[in-house]
């Protein structure tokens, strides 16, 4: 699959190349977003915390979730040809900041994970997770969209949904 445009190198007039990339940040610190934590096997597991996960298609069940090239993880990912997805409840503030940590040992203690399907790590009393088999990887500014179709999954894990707004982990509420 192949992106029918170069998101990288698109502009128009409409959208003037000089725009403030922190007007756009600040913008998008006021979306409140679902937290997930992204995995894949290698030679060592890796994995990172994003609040980019989007259901893309129901049929066949594609997902996609965004990731910076200069992301530790980004190696592994680029080739890993599964992954897994974490939706994290509001009992995991600590395992999101662990997987969002640059430099952090992201699967020793206390991190309570084990290999599931295709040696994609799966984490411990996650709400719901996913495995899911990398479909494409799309080329968009200093980052990929991967768009992954689902294989596997369990949506009956504890918790109620985390979220990330304004700088900091949340909790829904009534």
């Amino acid at each position: 699959m192949t992106a029918s445009t170069d998101i990288a190198t698109s502009t128009s007039a409409a959208t003037p190349a000089t725009f403030d990339s922190s007007v756009f940040r600040s913008v998008f610190r006021r979306h409140a977003a679902g937290v997930a934590v992204i995995t894949a096997p290698g030679l060592r597991p890796v994995g990172f915390t994003a609040t980019s996960l989007t259901s893309v298609s129901a049929e066949p069940p594609l997902l996609s979730f965004g990731i910076s090239t200069g992301a530790s993880a980004w190696p592994t990912l680029s080739e890993a040809p599964f992954v897994g997805i974490h939706i994290l409840g509001e009992h995991q503030q600590e395992l999101a900041a662990t997987f969002a940590r640059s430099g952090a040992d992201r699967f020793g203690p206390p991190t309570a994970w084990s290999a599931g399907p295709h040696g994609v790590p799966l984490l411990d009393e996650v709400p719901a997770w996913l495995v899911a088999r990398v479909v494409a990887r799309i080329p968009a500014g200093d980052h990929r969209i991967v768009v992954a179709q689902a294989i596997a999954g369990d949506p009956e894990g504890p918790g109620r949904p985390l979220l990330y707004h304004q700088g900091g982990f949340n909790a829904l509420r009534h």
